[in-house]
């Protein structure tokens, strides 16, 4: 299999931590905007990593980004306002667009821009409240040049369009690191959590930074959303920010994706190298023009797990399928034999 849940364990100092907590009956709400003391490690994270100073009375920690992205666009959009999001992008963008009713409104990307939307093409577009984008991204793992993300940023700062960045997979970047949209404007707002580069899915656990003037909007939300994030999550998350854990975990998923980005480019043709995250998008057409349908054999002939491109769009999303490697090299290398052997069957 080539595509599953990640399969690396978070530092142990988050299991003790949440064990401590527990044993201290830290069980109760904490405040609708989380755990000061945790915000305040946010803050000192993004100051140590980015040089960007950022109050924790601007941090809320969500239900995982998912949370997040509800909340953040429940307070941003009314129903009917649009929301400027590129195909492909990560499915669920558009699903809770859907649920709040609002217009999501789809810009096609492909190579010719890195996969990145332009000001050039957020110019086409009336009326837009707000835009979403992803660096890295999912499911292409590029990474938005510095100076692609400053001409978006201050384009939507000049026409009174909010600008969401999706930073989850931040952290986890190859050869180059990926700026936080805060590098530009405190009023861009960022999206990040725990699950990704801090292997901690299961915690549902992600945060948002906010203008000061959306703070208490989005705070009146959560209350009524879910009170609070979940507490022992908030204490475990306190001891995830283990530099020296975190090291290891980003050379893994490099040398990973070394293994399968070198595998999958004697089969396919990859557009665009992936630099963050850990998914390699490759155009499958020598193949088939039906990705779903491919993705359906493999699974079913070959025991190979991996996603088609329709799953994330619909601008050429048939010809193309994403990969992840989220397991051993070991494992990858079994999914590599077996697809071989079933494309040359």
């Amino acid at each position: 299999m080539l595509s599953i849940e990640p399969d690396i364990h978070p530092s142990p100092k988050v299991t003790q931590a949440i064990i401590e907590a527990t044993q201290a009956n830290k069980i109760r709400y904490t405040e609708s905007l989380g755990l000061f003391s945790l915000r305040e490690k946010i803050s000192a994270h993004y100051h140590q990593n980015y040089n960007v100073t950022t109050s924790p009375h601007r941090i809320a920690l969500m239900v995982g980004t998912s949370g997040a992205f509800l909340v953040t666009y429940a307070i941003l959009l009314n129903a009917g306002e649009q929301l400027l999001l590129t195909d492909p992008a990560y499915p669920c963008y558009k699903n809770f667009s859907y649920l709040l009713n609002n217009q999501a409104v789809f810009v096609p990307i492909d190579e010719t821009t890195d996969y990145q939307l332009t000001v050039e093409q957020l110019k086409r577009y009336k009326n837009i409240k707000a835009i979403q984008i992803s660096s890295p991204s999912n499911p292409i793992g590029n990474i938005y040049d510095s100076d692609v993300l400053a001409d978006l940023i201050g384009y939507c700062d000049k026409n009174d369009i909010y600008f969401i960045s999706d930073e989850i997979y931040h952290g986890l970047t190859y050869d180059i690191k990926a700026q936080t949209a805060l590098d530009f404007s405190d009023n861009a707002i960022v999206i990040n959590g725990f699950s990704k580069y801090f292997c901690l899915p299961g915690l549902r656990l992600g945060w948002v930074i906010l203008p000061e003037n959306l703070v208490r909007k989005a705070e009146v939300v959560m209350q009524n959303l879910y009170i609070s994030a979940p507490t022992l999550s908030q204490h475990g998350a306190l001891a995830a920010f283990d530099e020296q854990y975190l090291v290891q975990v980003k050379t893994i998923y490099q040398q990973r994706r070394d293994f399968l980005y070198q595998a999958l480019s004697q089969l396919f043709d990859i557009p665009v190298k992936p630099m963050g995250a850990f998914y390699i998008l490759a155009d499958v057409s020598r193949y088939t023009q039906d990705s779903l349908q491919f993705a359906e054999q493999l699974l079913s002939q070959a025991h190979v797990a991996v996603t088609p491109g329709i799953d994330f769009g619909q601008h050429r999303t048939q010809q193309f399928m994403r990969f992840a490697y989220t397991r051993e090299i070991d494992h990858l290398r079994q999914g590599v034999t077996r697809l071989c052997n079933f494309l040359n069957a």
